[in-house]
């Protein structure tokens, strides 16, 4: 509590999916001083805006969780934004925390900045070996830009800037739109849908062979603030559960536990993205004492029920 006490905090994203968990894990720490700013406030692809929104406030720590993101459809349909929204808002951000004097900054990278055929378990050793899985590399460069710009400005500057790498992530409050939501979001509304509209099948994107694993985001953020106040290295981190599960194995497990009986139809005209994704979460464990300790069932349990309390307008349509 001693170091939550003293930090002044600025936390982008605040108001996302992600942001929400991570304000609720620093309110528990006791944090007195957290400054949350909307987008209305401050446009984060705006240089002028990003400064003044450093230089005003001057925080302590700075935790840059805002992100342009989604599903595969999503990322095939706005490639150009995805790469240029990410990356201007991690370059303006890091040189005003540089300019200012903030004393730490984490910045939050993604999964899909890791080669498309990296062995399994992803290993941080492994990063540069070779180019992100195409359907959302332009994303993925665009966060690993970060971690480029977070070592460089250690080495000239000695900015305590820190990068970490979470793994797919879900939960209450994630994205449930159908255009843009990740697999699980898509499955628990698809399969709801279903149930309640007693349709014979559920369309499902690829072949379902294709495995991931899969975050609770409250763990996640649990991972960030412990990064915060323990990890002071330029090496990045992966942060994840260490399970891993193919998206077929995952439809039938959210299937069984919406009560769907109808059938799943597996569209394989369409891409399954990356064929496998697990990470390697030793480092995390090692450098600052983070394990995940919610299991998927119960996360996709607490999801499910989430998603029925706060959406009962979606289910049925």
């Amino acid at each position: 509590m001693g170091f939550w006490s003293q930090q002044k905090i600025l936390v982008t994203g605040s108001g996302g999916f992600l942001g929400s968990h991570m304000l609720e894990a620093l309110a528990h720490r006791g944090c007195a001083e957290i400054i949350t700013p909307r987008k209305k406030e401050c446009d984060l692809t705006d240089p002028a805006s990003v400064y003044q929104l450093v230089e005003s406030h001057e925080p302590t720590l700075i935790l840059h969780l805002a992100a342009i993101c989604g599903g595969i459809g999503a990322n095939q349909k706005e490639p150009g934004r995805y790469f240029f929204e990410n990356a201007v808002m991690g370059l303006h951000l890091l040189e005003a925390a540089r300019r200012s004097g903030v004393a730490k900054v984490v910045t939050i990278g993604t999964i899909c900045a890791y080669p498309k055929f990296t062995p399994v378990p992803f290993h941080e050793d492994d990063l540069w070996a070779g180019y992100p899985e195409e359907t959302n590399a332009p994303y993925g460069l665009a966060k690993k830009m970060l971690l480029v710009q977070s070592q460089a400005y250690r080495q000239q500057y000695g900015s305590n800037f820190v990068y970490l790498l979470p793994v797919n992530l879900y939960g209450p409050r994630d994205n449930f739109d159908l255009e843009s939501s990740h697999v699980i979001p898509a499955l628990i509304r698809k399969m709801e849908t279903a149930r309640l509209t007693h349709a014979p099948e559920v369309v499902l994107w690829g072949t379902g062979t294709a495995s991931r694993e899969f975050f609770f985001a409250g763990d996640c953020a649990e991972g960030i603030a412990l990064a915060a106040e323990h990890y002071n290295s330029p090496e990045p981190v992966n942060l994840g559960s260490g399970y891993e599960i193919t998206i077929r194995d995952l439809a039938e497990k959210i299937q069984a536990m919406i009560g769907y009986e109808g059938k799943i139809i597996w569209d394989s005209t369409k891409p399954d993205g990356q064929q496998r994704r697990q990470l390697d979460t030793s480092r995390a464990e090692q450098s600052f004492g983070f394990r995940a300790k919610v299991g998927l069932d119960a996360g996709l349990e607490t999801t499910i029920a989430w998603y029925r309390k706060n959406y009962p307008q979606n289910s049925g349509q």
